[in-house]
């Protein structure tokens, strides 16, 4: 046939192995913040639980076309994308949650984990920038926004 199965996009495989690795730590960050918002959905309570309810399913289902959005970027540039809890736990910056917190204080766990999802997001903009790799850098900085937004209108929950 002829055809060539090497990548050939413009970017160095050193660079491409550098921008999936982060892309991993993302996607980890991601999926476990997506389990946790989940978990939180089916197990809040009180005075917030529909609007709690409402929101966290809301988020949980942004986070489910993201973790898609992730895992597809890491396979564009040649790697294979981690998909296992146990990958996951490893390269995760956000804890999981094993027990069942108050409705605040699950408010407080995801105000954190946004925020840490974005400084995950944060730390990669600059390799990817310097690579020339754009659909990365615009991947990274539609994250960064959107979980900065999510932060800010969980934390005025707390207010």
């Amino acid at each position: 046939m002829g055809t060539s199965t090497e990548i050939d996009i413009g970017i160095s495989k050193k660079d491409r192995k550098a921008i999936a690795d982060g892309l991993s730590r993302l996607l980890a960050d991601t999926y476990t913040l997506y389990l946790k918002t989940h978990n939180f959905h089916w197990n809040v309570t009180g005075r917030m639980f529909n609007t709690l309810h409402l929101m966290f399913e809301e988020q949980y289902n942004a986070l489910a076309l993201a973790v898609d959005e992730i895992a597809e970027r890491i396979r564009a540039l040649g790697f294979p994308a981690p998909g296992s809890y146990s990958q996951y736990a490893k390269l995760s910056s956000v804890k999981e949650e094993t027990g069942v917190p108050s409705a605040e204080e699950m408010i407080a766990q995801l105000v954190k984990d946004q925020e840490a999802v974005v400084r995950t997001a944060r730390e990669l903009l600059p390799l990817a920038d310097k690579a020339g790799d754009e659909p990365t850098v615009d991947l990274l900085t539609q994250r960064m926004q959107t979980h900065e937004k999510t932060a800010w209108m969980l934390r005025s929950l707390l207010q």
